[in-house]
C-alpha cells in the first residue's frame, strides 16, 4: 500500500518512526514532512496528505501533530477525506470499519510510539464493513452542500 504521512514540528520523531515501521511492513511511504527543526503550521501539512490521497498518489494518509486535533480539524475540510482522530486500538479499528477513514491522526505528545504504531497497524488491517456505507453516503452529500 502507499501511505502519504506528514507531521508538523511536534511530532517529527514519532512520524519518522512510523514511517520506518510501515516500510519495515513493505509499505510504500510518501513522506511529505516537515523537517526536525523548522516551526510549520499544521494546516499546510495535512493539506499535502489530503491532496496526495484525493489525487490517489497515495492510497492512505497519516497525519501527526501534538495533539492530532489540529491535523484531524484541518483534514477534514477536504472534500473526499475521512479522517480520524484515533487514541488507541479500539477507535482505530472502528475508524476503519466504521467510517473507512483514509486519513488516519495520531498525537505525538498524547501517544507513545508502541501505541501509535498499534492504532496505525489496527486501521490498516481492519476492513471496512460495508453496511456502514450509508451513512458514509449521507457524509458525501454533506460535503456537496445537502
Amino acid at each position: 500500500m502507499r501511505i502519504a504521512i506528514a507531521s508538523d514540528h511536534a511530532a517529527v520523531a514519532l512520524r519518522h518512526e512510523l514511517a520506518d515501521g510501515l516500510r519495515g511492513a513493505g509499505h510504500e511511504i510518501v513522506d511529505l514532512g516537515c523537517q526536525a527543526g523548522e516551526r510549520v503550521d499544521y494546516p499546510d501539512y495535512a493539506a499535502r496528505v489530503c491532496a496526495a490521497v484525493c489525487a490517489g498518489d497515495a492510497d492512505r494518509g497519516v497525519l501527526v501533530c501534538g495533539t492530532g486535533i489540529g491535523m484531524s480539524v484541518a483534514a477534514n475540510k477536504v472534500a473526499g477525506i475521512r479522517a480520524a482522530l484515533v487514541h488507541d486500538v479500539t477507535t482505530a479499528s472502528l475508524a476503519a470499519a466504521h467510517n473507512n477513514a483514509n486519513v488516519l491522526c495520531l498525537g505525538g505528545r498524547v501517544l507513545g510510539p508502541l501505541v501509535a504504531a498499534a492504532c496505525l497497524d489496527a486501521w490498516l488491517t481492519t476492513p471496512f464493513e460495508p453496511r456502514h456505507q450509508p451513512r458514509l453516503d449521507k457524509i458525501s452529500a454533506l460535503e456537496q452542500g445537502a
